[in-house]
């Protein structure tokens, strides 16, 4: 989870940001997620990979702040996508079990998410998304109607 979500990330934005500043264009989006923002029991692990990718988000921003490079992450709360089998040890009904009672995000949200600070004016730079479902106020907290 670490070599994914922090090392790769890094290595991966040491490689393109050269290119981003020698062509004085580009907008680096991480995704993020609600654990990045807010820790929790039986994520330890997970949370402190999201909060480094917050942090490195952050850091490349002021690191770029002297270029016209965007730097923006996406936080996601609770969102149903294949990741939810394998968090699940590859156990689909598990993972649907998670998200009975409340409608999650779709990748198609956070899809949309990702368009939104892309196509904002050149001026404009959107720092961090965090979005939740409708019924959910909280990495853990989300309201069920079964």
């Amino acid at each position: 989870m670490i070599d994914t979500n922090v090392t790769a990330l890094i290595a991966f934005t040491r490689t393109i940001t050269p290119g981003m500043v020698d062509r004085q264009k580009g907008h680096i989006i991480n995704m993020g997620s609600v654990a990045g923002h807010e820790a929790y029991a039986q994520g330890s692990v997970y949370c402190a990979s999201k909060f480094a990718v917050d942090a490195f988000t952050t850091a490349c921003r002021h690191d770029l702040m002297d270029s016209p490079i965007r730097v923006t992450v996406i936080s996601p709360g609770a969102v149903n996508t294949e990741f939810s089998t394998v968090r699940y040890g590859g156990d689909r009904q598990k993972a649907d079990a998670f998200y009975k009672g409340f409608d999650p995000l779709l990748a198609e949200d956070i899809a949309d998410n990702v368009m939104y600070a892309l196509t904002r004016p050149p001026h404009v730079q959107i720092c961090d998304i965090l979005v939740y479902a409708t019924r959910q106020s909280g990495a853990k907290n989300i309201a069920r109607h079964l």
